[in-house]
């Protein structure tokens, strides 16, 4: 069963894997996260360890790089193969609240349209408030249906369609109207 996990350098062959997947998609252009990899981490395993620590370490304020804010990244995997990854941002700046929102996330090609994004999402929630998002602040662009569905799946409330994206606040703890059926 898939699940969320801390990055990790154990997922070295099957992540880069994803990545080549995500580079050669002609349908979607290449996440920013990609082209965020250290490209030294693309063919060396120590150089691979040390950008997953790299990731790790972004959740406290010490380890953000210029730029960025504090923010939990995690893997979706299952039985040892890389799915998607997600990152959750501690806090908005003015840009995030326009252009990234509090959790981004993102389906290697191959695994896309199987519920993954949906349920990465649904997980990610729980996180997001503990670290005391009551409301976390999910975007797509205009055009991707099938982000928008993922978001409305998890009770996202639309609120404004700017000229690229589409804006939404998800709760991020179940409503006491939500049932398990």
């Amino acid at each position: 069963m898939p699940g969320l996990i801390d990055p990790t350098s154990t997922l070295m062959a099957s992540f880069l894997a994803a990545v080549a997947e995500f580079r050669a998609d002609l349908e979607y252009p290449a996440s920013w996260f990609v082209e965020d990899v250290d490209p030294q981490a693309l063919v060396d395993p120590a150089a691979f360890e040390a950008y997953t620590a790299r990731l790790v370490n972004e959740r406290t304020a010490s380890g953000v790089r210029p730029g960025f804010v504090p923010m939990t990244t995690l893997w979706w995997v299952d039985r040892g193969r890389f799915l998607g990854r997600l990152a959750i941002r501690h806090r908005l700046t003015p840009v995030l609240e326009q252009l990234g929102g509090h959790i981004g996330y993102d389906v290697r090609p191959s695994a896309r349209r199987q519920g993954h994004a949906t349920a990465m999402l649904a997980a990610a929630l729980p996180i997001a408030r503990s670290l005391g998002i009551s409301q976390a602040l999910v975007m797509c662009d205009k055009s991707n249906v099938a982000s928008r569905r993922v978001i409305e799946a998890n009770g996202g409330q639309l609120i404004d369609i700017t000229e690229h994206k589409r804006r939404y606040w998800v709760p991020t703890a179940r409503s006491s109207t939500d049932t398990d059926g």
